[in-house]
Protein backbone atom coordinates (compact mmCIF):
# COMPACT_ATOMS: atom_id res chain seq x y z
CA UNK A 1 0.00 0.00 0.00
CA UNK A 2 1.50 3.46 -0.94
CA UNK A 3 0.77 6.12 1.30
CA UNK A 4 0.80 9.52 0.44
CA UNK A 5 1.29 12.78 2.68
CA UNK A 6 -1.69 15.21 2.26
CA UNK A 7 -4.43 13.27 2.60
CA UNK A 8 -6.31 11.27 4.94
CA UNK A 9 -5.30 7.87 5.06
CA UNK A 10 -8.02 4.78 5.97
CA UNK A 11 -6.61 2.37 8.09
CA UNK A 12 -7.91 -0.90 9.41
CA UNK A 13 -7.35 -1.28 12.92
CA UNK A 14 -7.90 -4.44 15.59
CA UNK A 15 -9.05 -3.73 18.63
CA UNK A 16 -6.34 -3.76 21.58
CA UNK A 17 -3.28 -3.79 19.33
CA UNK A 18 -0.81 -0.69 19.86
CA UNK A 19 -0.13 1.40 16.59
CA UNK A 20 2.64 3.97 16.62
CA UNK A 21 1.79 7.32 14.15
CA UNK A 22 4.15 9.89 12.57
CA UNK A 23 3.92 13.84 14.13
CA UNK A 24 7.58 14.77 12.17
CA UNK A 25 5.69 14.62 8.81
CA UNK A 26 9.02 13.48 7.56
CA UNK A 27 7.67 9.62 7.58
CA UNK A 28 7.41 7.89 4.19
CA UNK A 29 5.12 5.50 5.66
CA UNK A 30 2.38 8.01 5.88
CA UNK A 31 0.81 8.07 8.70
CA UNK A 32 3.01 5.46 10.56
CA UNK A 33 6.60 6.29 12.45
CA UNK A 34 9.43 4.98 10.58
CA UNK A 35 11.51 6.46 12.82
CA UNK A 36 12.24 9.78 10.63
CA UNK A 37 11.59 11.96 13.61
CA UNK A 38 14.93 10.99 15.25
CA UNK A 39 16.72 14.54 14.62
CA UNK A 40 13.50 16.48 15.61
CA UNK A 41 11.80 16.93 19.74
CA UNK A 42 9.28 15.06 18.21
CA UNK A 43 7.96 11.37 19.36
CA UNK A 44 5.45 8.95 17.75
CA UNK A 45 1.42 9.41 18.90
CA UNK A 46 1.24 5.93 20.54
CA UNK A 47 -2.90 4.88 20.14
CA UNK A 48 -3.99 1.22 21.06
CA UNK A 49 -7.22 0.63 18.89
CA UNK A 50 -10.66 0.49 21.02
CA UNK A 51 -12.16 -1.71 18.40
CA UNK A 52 -11.65 -3.28 15.40
CA UNK A 53 -12.61 -0.51 12.83
CA UNK A 54 -11.59 1.86 9.59
CA UNK A 55 -9.50 5.09 11.05
CA UNK A 56 -9.07 8.43 8.99
CA UNK A 57 -5.59 8.90 10.13
CA UNK A 58 -3.75 12.38 9.44
CA UNK A 59 -1.24 12.02 6.62
CA UNK A 60 0.09 15.78 6.45
CA UNK A 61 1.22 15.68 10.60
CA UNK A 62 -0.86 18.68 10.80
CA UNK A 63 -4.21 17.94 12.01
CA UNK A 64 -5.12 19.49 15.62
CA UNK A 65 -6.77 16.21 16.39
CA UNK A 66 -3.62 13.31 16.13
CA UNK A 67 -3.71 10.77 15.23
CA UNK A 68 -7.30 11.41 13.61
CA UNK A 69 -7.47 13.50 10.46
CA UNK A 70 -9.38 16.88 10.45
CA UNK A 71 -8.89 18.34 6.98
CA UNK A 72 -6.15 20.43 7.85
CA UNK A 73 -4.13 18.74 4.41
CA UNK A 74 -6.58 21.23 2.78
CA UNK A 75 -4.82 23.53 4.20
CA UNK A 76 -1.25 22.39 3.16
CA UNK A 77 0.70 23.53 -0.15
Amino acid sequence: MKLEKNQEISVSVVEGKAYFLCSCGLSKRGAFCDGSHKNTDLRPVKYIAEETTTLKLCGCSKSSSVPFCDGSQKKVA
